[in-house]
């Protein structure tokens, strides 16, 4: 390149088109150590030290997998399942925000609210449902509450957390500008909540597929658990695991998406 008369270099030509953009590959050193145990579980069931009556081979659990995604089965057991769980957490995220503001931001609403909430956040599932068979009866009323209470603990507690961890600078700073206090709760505080009730929202989601576990042992006719548990009184072990992949994905994608918002919704953290 050649140097101009007034010794500055020239400035290379505008092609007209925006920069392109990195593109971002998929890490696949995390598929290798489940690549790894898949392998691993293979191997153990063709050379017979994992007998088929204790654990089917994964080739089998994929048979058994596509045969019940062609009659049918598996996909109105995810349904249910998923009916189920969006019932409860609709029920179970209305009362642990509600109760999580309440709670957070009036010292008498902590005082009132608080100790029953850490109470009844301690009490096993498996100890609840007696009870709530005797008020709700076996219908689907029971699983509904279960994946609710799953749901509810974990988003009041990361709410609350995040209404009294709000930056006291820009509260006051707030009050400085003359923000009434509904104005400072809108503006300030809950933005500043958003993202504790956002890692709330994720373990919510995680709990109420395993409350929906042990919800779908009462007594379910359909659903994801009373698929794992007819396979079980046959001993199918193959269509056992099946089912708890399925939990397993359906817990992924749901993680999946939380995170995903938490890119859109938290996008000014990292202007």
């Amino acid at each position: 390149m050649s140097i101009s008369t007034t010794g500055v270099l020239p400035r290379a030509r505008s092609t007209g088109r925006p920069p392109r953009k990195a593109v971002r590959r998929p890490d696949l050193k995390r598929w290798i150590s489940p690549a790894v145990l898949v392998a691993a579980w293979q191997i153990a069931s063709t050379t017979g030290v994992l007998p088929p009556d204790k654990l089917s081979s994964p080739w089998t659990v994929v048979q058994a997998g596509a045969e019940a995604a062609r009659s049918g089965e598996l996909g109105t057991a995810f349904a249910v399942s998923l009916g189920r769980v969006g019932a409860g957490f609709a029920l179970g995220a209305v009362a642990g925000v509600l109760l999580g503001i309440v709670s957070g931001l009036s010292r008498w609403g902590e005082a009132l609210v608080d100790p029953p909430v850490q109470m009844l956040r301690t009490l096993p599932f498996l100890g609840l449902i007696p009870l709530f068979i005797l008020w709700f009866g076996i219908g689907e009323e029971t699983k509904i509450v279960l994946v609710a209470l799953g749901v509810a603990f974990p988003l009041y507690l990361n709410v609350h957390s995040g209404i009294r961890g709000a930056d006291p600078a820009l509260v006051e700073a707030s009050r400085a500008l003359g923000f009434s206090r509904a104005e400072r709760l809108w503006h300030v505080v809950l933005p500043g909540a958003l993202p504790q009730a956002l890692v709330g929202l994720r373990q919510s989601l995680g709990l109420a597929w395993l409350a929906l576990i042990v919800g779908e042992t009462v007594n379910a006719d359909a659903g994801v658990g009373y698929l794992i548990n007819n396979a079980r009184e046959f001993l199918r072990t193959d269509v056992v695991v099946v089912g708890l992949v399925l939990y397993a994905v359906l817990g992924l994608v749901t993680d999946a998406l939380v995170r995903l918002l938490e890119r859109k919704v938290l996008r000014w953290r990292t202007r």
